[in-house]
């Protein structure tokens, strides 16, 4: 469980095919911390800690599977991309975003972003099947960042982006035609379960 308050941008330093996808990633974590088996979500998506080490320079390795790269925008992952981390969510921590899962449900595509200000507002179109669980004031996960959701016209809608979201996070270097790894909050799932089920 997460919040999609980001605490670090790490950088992928290797990616290897071994059936399925492995990654080591650069990271500011005290990985003597980390217990092999950790979770962390990487650019919005848990993943388990499988090896980690580096000394002066940390590292922490992670194994994706072939249904989380057919979910998610991993299988674009290379040497030099910054992704945005979270380390778990521990009892008593502030609950500062969202209940995030870190279960992407699929891949947005940025449309448009234009600066506002020292502000950025950044116009997204969900896939066709997602679109319904966006909603005007609700919350969603964007490569693990918790941001609300300004408008919604069909399947497109706008987010804002704060100048310290821009600064401790990815989303400084957002562009259009960009891919994101979207999460729909977890109420608006099970709303839509219950309403299913109801029918």
């Amino acid at each position: 469980m997460f919040t999609g308050i980001i605490t670090d941008v790490g950088e992928v330093v290797a990616v290897a095919r071994q059936g399925d996808l492995r990654a080591r990633i650069a990271t500011a974590y005290d990985v003597a911390r980390i217990d092999l088996g950790a979770s962390i979500a990487c650019d919005g998506v848990c993943l388990t800690v499988v090896a980690r080490g580096g000394g002066a320079a940390p590292w922490f390795e992670v194994d994706v599977s072939a249904e989380t790269l057919s979910k998610t925008t991993l299988g674009d992952w290379a040497a030099g991309r910054r992704v945005n981390l979270e380390r778990a969510l521990r009892v008593g921590d502030e609950l500062g975003g969202h209940i995030v899962q870190g279960h992407v449900d699929g891949v947005a595509e940025v449309l448009a972003v234009t600066d506002e200000g020292a502000s950025t507002r950044v116009r997204l179109r969900a896939p066709d099947h997602l679109a319904g669980f966006v909603a005007p004031k609700g919350s969603v996960a964007l490569n693990g960042t918790s941001l609300t959701v300004n408008e919604v016209a069909g399947a497109e809608f706008g987010i804002n982006l704060i100048p310290h979201t821009k600064l401790v996070t990815t989303w400084g270097a957002v562009r259009a035609g960009d891919r994101v790894n979207l999460e729909i909050d977890t109420l608006a799932r099970y709303v839509a379960r219950l309403r299913e089920w109801a029918a």
